[in-house]
């Protein structure tokens, strides 16, 4: 089904099967962050947070691309003083509050250029597939900017603190095959493969306890900034929290029953 009330050109919004899918869909512009892409991204990430019914989220852009972030023709003409420029970043922000604390699992399906804020959105995901002509770049330093979208939060828990340093310092691309090294992307698929592979990923959560997915991005979202007693607390108190659930005491009586589970990861096939 599609909401129409936040459908735009610039992107599309489609739920199945449980499953969210925002395509950003500017081609001619490698899916570039035009305004209404923004006005349609902060609706449709409120509209998920809001509704309970979707399971998981896809990220992904069309025309072979995933997107080539900010519109530099549209920032060459905005206002450039400091209160417009921090209105900006307050709706940048807001993405990455709902993608970083949603309870539910976000995953990157990445083709093509993920530049500047296009690479800080999928790092804002929780898992990055990509192709093998992908292709990511922290391009901000060549126009004189500071990675923004949450980048520099996100780069250096993934790829640790000198080598974010190198990649934003250096605003040079990143090919698939080294992201992959990176841990930037998890998996590489071909181009006709990769949006199957990430919505059949998104749809094995609807099987998983949404109760424990929860908790568990809610702690590994706290793990680097706590000691081990704090861990340790943290872990036990969502450990109580999903061991009151119908589904833990319904999965342990499939278990016990030989009957299939409802949570399976699907087989990657290479």
């Amino acid at each position: 089904m599609t909401d129409n009330t936040l459908q735009s050109t610039a992107l599309q919004f489609e739920v199945l099967d449980q499953v969210a899918t925002l395509t950003f869909n500017s081609p001619t512009k490698r899916n570039a962050l035009e305004s209404a892409m923004r006005e349609g991204l902060v609706l449709a990430l409120r509209h998920i947070q809001q509704n309970k019914d979707i399971r998981a989220v896809v990220l992904t852009g069309a025309g072979g691309h995933f997107c080539a972030g900010g519109d530099l023709k549209n920032m060459a003409t905005a206002q450039h003083e400091n209160g417009a420029w921090l209105s900006r970043m307050q709706t940048l922000h807001e993405w990455v509050q709902i993608l970083l604390t949603l309870d539910r699992p976000v995953i990157a399906a990445v083709d093509g250029a993920a530049a500047g804020a296009g690479f800080s959105l999928a790092l804002s995901a929780d898992f990055v597939l990509a192709t093998p002509r992908a292709w990511f770049n922290m391009s901000f330093l060549k126009v004189g900017l500071v990675p923004d979208v949450g980048a520099l939060y996100t780069l250096p828990r993934v790829v640790g603190v000198q080598r974010a340093k190198e990649i934003m310092l250096s605003a040079r691309d990143i090919n698939a095959q080294e992201a992959l090294r990176l841990g930037i992307v998890m998996e590489l698929h071909e181009p006709e493969q990769l949006l199957v592979r990430a919505q059949a990923m998104a749809r094995s959560f609807v099987g998983a306890s949404p109760t424990a997915v929860s908790l568990i991005k809610r702690s590994l979202g706290s793990a680097l900034g706590g000691g081990l007693q704090d861990m340790l607390t943290a872990e036990a108190q969502a450990q109580t929290l999903a061991a009151g659930t119908t589904y833990h005491r319904e999965a342990v009586g499939r278990f016990l029953n030989k009957q299939a589970l409802a949570f399976a990861w699907p087989a990657h096939k290479a």
